[in-house]
């Protein structure tokens, strides 16, 4: 009888190969997957071949890159917020704290040069100092009270001085606000006696202003009662003198003379020669003559 020859083992000569070639796959998938990067919206890429940043970012999108000799970094260029609170000297000594908001982005061509200057930190880095002194240079050109009624104008100069430091870095603000300006209890005590004080000049100007309105307009009445009293004492001389001259002219002024002062009584004799009887006082007389 033939005895049964036994199963073949694999020799380690066939198993080293099946390692080698495990080994080629492997590092053929790696190699696949380190070509390809994919850039998300709102964000550039920042490519570094090795250690050396490129000029030209990534945009959104698929995109081959050489593997293992290429990292990509990938930049935010979305609206980013941030709130910085400061405290400056103002132009009278006056300690002024501040709550600033700004929202902000990273302008997407300008995004490997930041990176290469600063990293990721550049918020820490770069933003926030810039606010802190932004707000110092300005905040020292005001008085405590023209911080108050120029707000608006403090504000916009802040902002500007602020695009001045951070511009060259491809960083663009979108909105600047300061939402909060805290002065010290002495300030404020300050402040409220002026604000009172004025008020109570106000009221004081505006009751003499009153007062003199009044004086004015009593003065404008009385002289046109004056007026009308010298109106109508014109008008009654000259209807006097009308009459005078009139008369004048005439024999009849001087009965009108007689007229105007005759008491209404007759005489009780009249001339030498007739008598006049007052029959007033005997009737009878007058009935029997």
């Amino acid at each position: 009888m033939q005895e049964t020859a036994a199963p073949r083992q694999k020799t380690p000569k066939k198993i080293f190969r099946l390692i080698i070639l495990a080994v080629v796959v492997v590092f053929l998938v790696i190699v696949a997957l380190s070509s390809f990067t994919t850039i998300n919206s709102g964000t550039v890429g920042v490519v570094s071949v090795f250690g050396a940043v490129k000029n030209e970012p990534l945009y959104e999108g698929l995109h081959v890159v050489a593997p293992f000799i290429t990292s990509v970094s990938k930049v935010d260029t979305r609206t980013q917020k941030v709130e910085v609170n400061s405290a400056a000297a103002s132009k009278d000594l006056q300690t002024i704290s501040t709550t600033i908001v700004v929202n902000y982005h990273v302008t997407e061509a300008t995004a490997p040069q930041l990176y290469a200057s600063v990293g990721r930190g550049f918020e820490n880095v770069i933003v926030v100092p810039a606010i802190q002194e932004s707000v110092k240079a300005v905040v020292a050109q005001y008085s405590a009270e023209e911080l108050i009624t120029k707000r608006q104008l403090v504000s916009t100069s802040i902002s500007e001085k602020l695009s001045e430091k951070i511009d060259s870095y491809g960083l663009v603000i979108e909105i600047f606000n300061i939402t909060n300006l805290e002065f010290s209890d002495a300030f404020n005590t300050a402040i409220e006696a002026k604000q009172t004080a004025q008020q109570e000049a106000l009221k004081a100007e505006q009751d003499l202003n009153r007062i003199k309105i009044e004086a004015e307009q009593k003065v404008v009445n009385a002289q046109a009662e004056a007026n009308a009293t010298k109106a109508q004492a014109d008008a009654q001389a000259y209807a006097i003198d009308v009459i005078q001259n009139q008369l004048a002219q005439s024999n009849a002024y001087l009965e009108y003379q007689k007229i105007q002062k005759w008491d209404g009584q007759l005489p009780m004799v009249q001339g030498d020669s007739s008598p006049i009887i007052d029959f007033r006082e005997n009737p009878s007389a007058a009935a029997n003559p």
